[in-house]
């Protein structure tokens, strides 16, 4: 009978493109037992089983010092790449079980306050001599070596590339798959630690991971604005003409046209294209985005005090390792749940920034204070 279902969940490969990932093309880094789902399937239910995709509904997407019941935070976002990507990869006939892993785990890495927070832990990586920290690197790391208790949780390496090279923040009208092997797949993961510029040049292995990248893109640029307006930080009108002709002013019709661009320029193709007039679009929403929502999501006191906080509890919990302070939660309710091999082969240092890019913004703050009260 299991051999009957499998076949059964195995079936949807039969629909697939040419130019779509199949399941028996699956990588693994350590050996797989097999059930009856397919892999990336099984890679989907690890994700979101994970400790790490919990604590997404307390991590913040833009908005870092907003309380608001209808602002999005990173749990929403993640769930719109996911269905943004799984509509055009169903269109194009790609494999949505690799694209809804990817999409759902891509931003595990995140660290409290989002991309702010972001900006003060390379900081203090690079200061520690822990190299560059980038998110998605570190959503990279979480599913290899720090989840399910520091022995890692074994995910494909199609998604752990998808994931790698998601970077939403760089637009481009063209996405091309870059071939690649497991080896490649490390070593391009070990290069950006050591290379500032090496986060930047990374591609997906993979058509889904293509998709994955451009849903990041088209997920935020319009949810974003309706965030903004509905904080009143700008209007609806404020979005300049040359973009709401072609794209729309609101979230529906932004990815409505993204999508339906895309599909309409990628169906039977090797690559996700955009056209020209969509893509300057798009270019010209994220310029307006970043000069008056994320550039002014935070204001510079704040950013300080941010850096402040982080540092302090850096340094806390770096101490508090050195001296074996069984109090700290950092080894009471870590490091003592963590393997040995977690323990023995990373640095003190690592394993502070494992433990603070882990945190919920929340939990963040009331560490800062618990602390800066002694």
């Amino acid at each position: 009978m299991n051999e009957k279902i499998k076949k059964q969940m195995m079936k949807h490969n039969e629909a697939l493109s040419k130019y779509a990932t199949k399941d028996d093309e699956a990588i693994y880094l350590k050996p797989e037992d097999n059930d009856i789902r397919p892999p990336f399937f099984h890679d989907i239910d690890r994700i979101i089983y994970s400790l790490a995709f919990i604590r997404y509904q307390d991590k913040t997407q833009v908005f870092a010092t907003v309380k608001h019941d209808h602002i999005s935070k990173r749990m929403i976002h993640v769930q719109f790449v996911s269905k943004i990507a799984r509509t055009i990869g169903r269109a194009l006939g790609l494999n949505e079980d690799l694209i809804e892993a990817a999409a759902l785990g891509h931003d595990l890495g995140h660290v409290p306050f989002g991309h702010q927070g972001e900006k003060i832990l390379n900081e203090i990586s690079l200061k520690y001599n822990e190299g560059y920290f980038n998110h998605n690197i570190q959503s990279v790391r979480n599913l290899m070596m720090v989840e399910n208790y520091g022995k890692g949780l074994n995910i494909s390496v199609q998604v752990l590339d998808a994931i790698m090279c998601h970077n939403g923040e760089i637009a481009l009208g063209k996405y091309e798959p870059s071939i690649k092997d497991t080896a490649e797949f490390m070593k391009e993961y070990n290069d950006t630690y050591k290379d500032k510029m090496a986060n930047l040049k990374l591609k997906p292995m993979t058509l889904e991971g293509c998709v994955v990248r451009i849903s990041d893109l088209i997920a935020y640029l319009g949810r974003d604005i309706d965030d903004a307006i509905r904080l009143n930080l700008l209007k609806r009108e404020d979005i300049p003409e040359n973009i709401t002709k072609v794209l729309g002013d609101n979230t529906k019709d932004i990815v409505n046209t993204c999508i339906l661009d895309i599909i309409n320029n990628s169906y039977d193709k090797n690559y996700i294209l955009l056209s020209e007039e969509v893509f300057k679009a798009i270019e010209d929403l994220k310029k307006f985005n970043y000069e008056y929502i994320y550039n002014k999501a935070m204001t510079k006191e704040y950013f300080e005090e941010l850096k402040m906080m982080f540092n302090t509890l850096f340094e806390k919990y770096l101490e508090d390792l050195n001296n074996n302070n069984q109090k700290s939660l950092i080894i009471s309710s870590y490091l003592k749940n963590m393997n040995q091999n977690y323990i023995d082969n990373n640095t003190k240092e690592r394993i502070v920034i494992d433990y603070i890019a882990g945190m919920t913004d929340e939990f963040f703050i009331r560490e800062y204070e618990k602390i800066s009260k002694r």
